[in-house]
């Protein structure tokens, strides 16, 4: 009998392209002989597609590999309840329980790598890959990331958050704090975004303040990191109690004009990066990012899997976490699968342990008592 894994992708997030990039990944590379699949995809707007609707968001090669490993999906309309009696998804047409054995979130950013569905899979009682609410939500933001980090003595770069509203009501004050602190040229972010999205540099007050306003389209917290001469190396992680790290990979940018790894660069292919596994660093210092990938992962509670992101600064040599993804990108640009590969797991391998964890942490879970006797 095959497992019936629900494979969630797109969403309410300005990764919405990526996670479908990242979901057609996983999809063309599970292994189909113990996997049957079941596409769900999240409209930008937050609507939840039947699974013949989620497939024709996928590149014609991928829809036809589906049906080729898989058959044809159901045209059912479906939508995801909290309803532990059900563990599963609901025909909306005849309101039938359509089961699943395991859930898959691919969703990166907002609405899916933030606790949020982690929290709707846990009230369904539905067993899930990667990390569990409390992860996910502080993995998530960088601020309360940063914070964890800082507290278990991970070491990282200097930094100033604020709000959206404190910027509309004081930006003069935010300002002068970010000029105190960490100075000119520095990096804005929304707080809880990955893949790059509006993240831009500041050299001055007037940049700055356009930096805010494009992070601010996108989150009500907005983090400003120093800005430091640096590499960017990353290490993926893989487990629950006692998880492992892959060896580091890091993008060798090819035009050294290009100021920093932003959205495009990454993910347009316009071959000016490559992504190269082992990081061409010390066997002693890919022994430490390794060490220190564990350390973030549990720092957070992780569990299934994470991608965590380093700087190796020029001027001192010293390595600072800079954060952690508890959904990392699994397209074919990604850092994660091909980190693996790397290390010597191809990816369906992987995508197979991501599973058996989900199961072990659900039965793990389910040794907790919720009721008194």
């Amino acid at each position: 009998m095959k497992i019936r894994v629900g494979v969630i992708f797109g969403g309410r997030s300005g990764e919405h392209e990526i996670s479908i990039r990242s979901a057609r990944g996983v999809i063309e590379q599970i292994d189909s002989a113990k996997y049957d699949i079941l596409p769900i995809a999240i409209t930008n707007g937050g609507e939840w597609l039947s699974p013949a609707d989620s497939l024709s968001l996928f590149q014609l090669s991928t829809q036809d590999i589906f049906a080729e490993r898989f058959g044809p999906p159901s045209m059912a309309a479906i939508a995801l309840t909290g309803d532990a009696s059900v563990r599963g998804l609901i025909d909306l047409e005849t309101g039938q329980s359509i089961p699943v054995d395991v859930v898959f979130p691919v969703l990166h950013g907002t609405f899916g790598e933030d606790g949020t569905v982690q929290g709707l899979l846990e009230m369904a009682d539905l067993p899930y890959v990667g990390c569990g609410v409390l992860a996910s939500s502080c993995g998530m933001d960088k601020v309360f990331m940063k914070t964890l980090f800082r507290d278990v003595g991970l070491p990282i770069c200097k930094y100033v958050w604020f709000l959206r509203d404190e910027w509309e009501r004081a930006s003069d004050t935010v300002i002068r704090r970010v000029e105190t602190n960490l100075g000119y040229p520095c990096f804005v972010k929304p707080a809880n975004l990955g893949s790059s999205v509006g993240i831009s540099k500041a050299d001055d007050a007037g940049s700055l303040a356009s930096a805010v306003a494009l992070a601010a389209e996108f989150d009500r917290k907005i983090v400003v990191e120093e800005s430091i001469a640096m590499r960017e190396i990353e290490c993926a992680v893989i487990g629950n109690g006692e998880p492992l790290a892959s060896l580091p990979g890091e993008y060798i940018i090819r035009d050294e004009t290009k100021k920093f790894l932003d959205f495009t660069e990454k993910y347009s292919g316009t071959g000016n990066n490559e992504f190269v596994v082992p990081a061409p660093v010390s066997d002693e210092l890919s022994d430490k990012i390794r060490r220190f990938a564990v350390a973030a992962f549990k720092a957070i509670d992780g569990s299934g899997f994470a991608r965590v992101d380093f700087f190796l600064r020029h001027d001192t040599g010293a390595l600072l976490v800079n954060e952690i993804n508890t959904i990392p990108g699994m397209t074919d640009a990604s850092g994660f699968p091909k980190m693996w590969a790397g290390t010597g797991k191809p990816f369906t391998q992987v995508l197979d342990e991501l599973i058996d964890l989900a199961f072990d942490r659900y039965r793990d879970k389910q040794r907790n008592k919720t009721l008194r006797v």
